[in-house]
Parts: C-alpha cells; structure tokens; sequence
C-alpha cells in the first residue's frame, strides 16, 4: 500500500484570478492500492462517494486509461483535512492523490510535468491543482493544452491566517455572479497587482501587499455571497492584516500576517469576532508548503 499526501491549495490571491496559487501546510492523506473491487473508506466522520463517482478513484482511472491500462477496482482510505467546498482545493487535492498515487502504483510513466498537464485538464484550470503537485507559490498558464508555470519559494516572513466559516460555497455558484466581460481598466489594474504579489510574496516586501490583494475580476462579486465577510475583512486589518482575500472561490478567507505578529492575530481574531456577534468561524495559522504532493511507501 502506498500513501499520497496532498497540500490544500489558495488560488488566485485576490488579484491573480485563474493565474496565481499557492500551496498551503494543511494536508489530505490518501492509502491506496491495486484491488479486484472498488473499496473506499475514511479515517474521519466525513462523507465521501464509495463508487466509482468518488474523485480520487476517478482520477486515478483516468491516468490507468490515459497509459493504455484497466484499472479493476482500488482500496482507498481518505484522511480528510482540507474542508470541502471551502476554496483550498479540496478537490483539487482529491484529482492530484488519485493521479499520483496511480502512476506510483503503475510505475511512473508519467513525469511531474505531465502529471501537472493531466490535472488542469481534469480540472479544467490549473491554479490549485499546481502548487499542489509542485508547492511554493505559482504562477501558470494554459497555451495549447500545456500548462507553463514557475514554483518559487514565499518569505518567511509571511505566513497565512485562514478565516474557515461554517458553511459551504460551491464553485459554480461562486463562479455564476461573475460578469462574462471587464473594461480594460479593470483588466490592466488586476495585471498589474497580480504581478506585485507574485514578486512580494517571493521578495519579502510585505508593505506591497495591501495593494497587491486588491482586484476588480470576481471579490467584489464573491463577497456578498459570504454571510458576515466583510467584517472579517474588517477585522482582519484591524488586528494587522498586511493583506486579506478571498481564497479561491471562498468562503475561506485568508489574511497574510507577519510571522512575529501570529500570537497576537492569533489570540484576538475570533474573540473579536465573537464579539461582534459572529460565531461558528475558525482560524488556521498555516505556512506554505514548499515541496507539494508527496508520495510513499506505507
């Protein structure tokens, strides 16, 4: 039996829609090996798909059909840490643990660039199911069905404070109050922020972050559809926040912090909310996972 063990992942970052993502310390855990039946279980209390319609199989008979062979069934157990539905990749995390774990058990056919291509095209884009197969943080782009991306590393000076609500918020519902077109204005203020964070993140130069957060593609639509966050966003900056967005498509909601002030953050951040009448809410303090998906020997 083998173990795959994949990152959650934040795509987009504010201003970087579809383009920019990172790869987060909180992980997915997946035990797998070749059976003549389809055996899927949990190490958790939650519900997962026990047929051939759960991803991590799906994904996995994908890549056995890609290399020309017949996957018979799988044992699969799921430890599940990323929440779903939460906009850190959680099924992004699931495509990668059944494509990895699948060319291990085959014998490697395909390298971590072809991996990398197979999951956009699965995905349908390439901004969580990357920094989850490489880490750090990455910039890509899809150009004739390949995927073209840099994996770099983010300062220590920063680290991530995860605003995790009580509910859900489906991609497609996040996705359908997106306008289909944007002024030019619009465009080029995202591209030029998009291009800050890639280079303050890497840099170090947190005092470019606030600026860097902000975008005019899809928070301001998104924002709405999360009950209580704006005044997490508030709050956020109120306690130091160097910059907040939407991670992915929500509802998690990230606030970049320095290192040294995390206990700080940390101690406040949802007294405070609960003192304004909100509750429910978590808070993870996670760093960037620099390596991505690991695969071993169980």
């Amino acid at each position: 039996m083998i173990k795959i063990q994949v990152p959650a992942t934040s795509a987009n970052l504010g201003s970087g829609f579809d383009a920019l993502g990172l790869a987060l310390t909180l992980y997915n855990r997946v035990w797998m090996e070749e059976s003549d039946i389809i055996d899927i279980t949990t190490k958790d209390d939650i519900v997962v798909p026990t047929d051939e319609t759960n991803l991590i199989y799906w994904a996995a008979k994908r890549l056995y059909e890609e290399c020309g062979k017949r996957l018979p069934g799988l044992k699969i157990i799921q430890e599940n840490n990323i929440p779903m539905a939460s906009g850190l990749g959680s099924s992004s995390a699931c495509i990668v643990a059944g494509l990895l774990g699948a060319n291990r058990l085959i014998g490697s056919p395909l390298n971590e660039n072809d991996l990398i291509n197979l999951a956009a095209e699965i995905e349908g884009h390439p901004d969580n199911t990357t920094p989850a197969i490489s880490g750090g943080l990455v910039a890509s782009a899809v150009e004739g069905g390949r995927v073209y991306s840099v994996s770099v590393p983010v300062s220590e000076k920063i680290r991530f404070a995860a605003f995790h609500p009580p509910f859900e918020l489906k991609t497609e519902a996040s996705r359908s109050v997106l306008p289909e077109t944007y002024d030019r204005k619009d465009a080029v203020y995202n591209l030029s922020r998009s291009a800050l964070m890639t280079a303050s993140l890497f840099s170090g130069k947190t005092e470019n972050l606030r600026v860097a957060v902000q975008d005019k593609i899809h928070q301001p639509y998104r924002l709405g559809l999360i009950q209580d966050g704006d005044t997490v966003f508030r709050l956020s900056y109120e306690l130091g926040s160097l910059g907040t967005y939407i991670s992915g498509a929500g509802p998690t909601i990230i606030a970049l912090i320095e290192s040294d002030s995390v206990k700080n953050f940390e101690q406040y951040a949802l007294k405070n909310l609960e003192s304004k009448g909100i509750t429910g809410w978590k808070l993870s303090i996670l760093d960037t996972d620099p390596s991505g998906a690991s695969v071993s020997i169980a």
